[in-house]
């Protein structure tokens, strides 16, 4: 009688253990639910894992034990375990920005974080603006053409708080813009664009600390074999040769450093190569803006280019500059 009632208790744990852990599981994917609901029901297809039960006797109480239904798709399995680890790792952290895609464990969870931050966007922003927003897609009136680095690190949007509408932007390694008669590219077809078409009424070319871009330009030997990105940054040879000839005495990291802000300013005057964009800036209808991002100070530097200053032709070109500002 007592063995039996022994069992009995062992059989009541056993059920116990097997509900708690499918209570667990349950939790767990309670929010995925509704995403795979239509294709299994969790009651029905929880994960068997054979319990051992001690006992003294020598046959062991088997677990009880359900087969995964044959419609039962592991992938979506592993998603879903995904999901809700995202979701647990989100609750942890209030604020997704806090836990950020360089903490990501994988493609499912840097897509869940891509996804919340959309739907964070849609919810907190979109909605809110639903009039601007549905007016933005009739038709886009930005005030700015933005030019700026391709650095991860480097996003005018986050930096200036630009705005959807606000700026029309185009972004390449090292913020840089072609003479006219280097022939056609992505920048000065978005150039075409945004000064004849939008008519933009400024164009802010921004630079930054650190850019590998320019120090590439500053390393680069006339014999070296050309890549793809060396024949684009060689558009900033006027500024190397402008940097080495003012700052010979200086380092290398100062070098880079000078030449940063000097292609911005070879950017804004070749930009004057364009007769569409001289016209416009002539009859001051454009005008052309500089700005530095410091990043480890996170500071910014802007200034406007003084086209009465100006020179362009074939032997040389100057430039002048007005209204610098330092933003700290």
């Amino acid at each position: 009688m007592g063995r039996i009632l022994s069992r009995k208790r062992w059989r009541g744990q056993l059920v116990s253990t097997e509900y708690h852990y499918r209570s667990r599981v349950s939790s767990l994917l309670r929010s995925e639910v509704r995403v795979v609901g239509s294709l299994f029901h969790w009651d029905t297809c929880w994960r068997t894992v054979p319990f051992s039960v001690p006992t003294n006797s020598s046959s062991a109480i088997s677990s009880r034990t359900r087969p995964w239904p044959k419609f039962m798709n592991w992938a979506r399995m592993d998603s879903c375990y995904a999901a809700a680890s995202f979701k647990e790792k989100q609750s942890e952290n209030k604020d997704t920005d806090v836990w950020n895609m360089a903490e990501a464990g994988g493609d499912h969870e840097l897509f869940g974080l891509m996804k919340q931050r959309f739907l964070s966007f849609k919810n907190h922003k979109y909605m809110k603006e639903l009039e601007h927003f549905q007016a933005l897609s009739k038709a886009q009136y930005p005030k700015f053409m933005v030019i700026a680095c391709a650095d991860s690190r480097v996003c005018p949007s986050n930096i200036l708080g630009f705005q959807p509408g606000e700026a029309f932007m185009i972004r390449n390694i090292a913020n840089l813009v072609p003479l006219m008669k280097n022939g056609p590219s992505e920048c000065n077809a978005a150039l075409e664009f945004a000064v004849t078409t939008l008519e933009v009424e400024n164009i802010l070319v921004i630079g930054h600390s650190s850019c590998a871009g320019i120090e590439n330009l500053m390393k680069i030997q006339e014999d070296v074999e050309s890549s793809f990105i060396n024949k684009w940054v060689t558009n900033g040879n006027v500024a190397k040769l402008r940097t080495k000839a003012a700052t010979a005495h200086l380092s290398f990291a100062q070098q880079c450093r000078f030449c940063e802000k000097e292609s911005i300013n070879q950017s804004l005057l070749n930009m004057l190569s364009y007769p569409w964009i001289e016209d416009k800036v002539r009859s001051g209808l454009l005008s052309l803006h500089g700005g530095y991002y410091n990043f480890s100070s996170c500071t910014f530097e802007k200034w406007t280019l003084d086209f009465n200053g100006c020179t362009v032709n074939e032997e040389s070109s100057s430039y002048a500059i007005k209204e610098q500002e330092f933003w700290s």
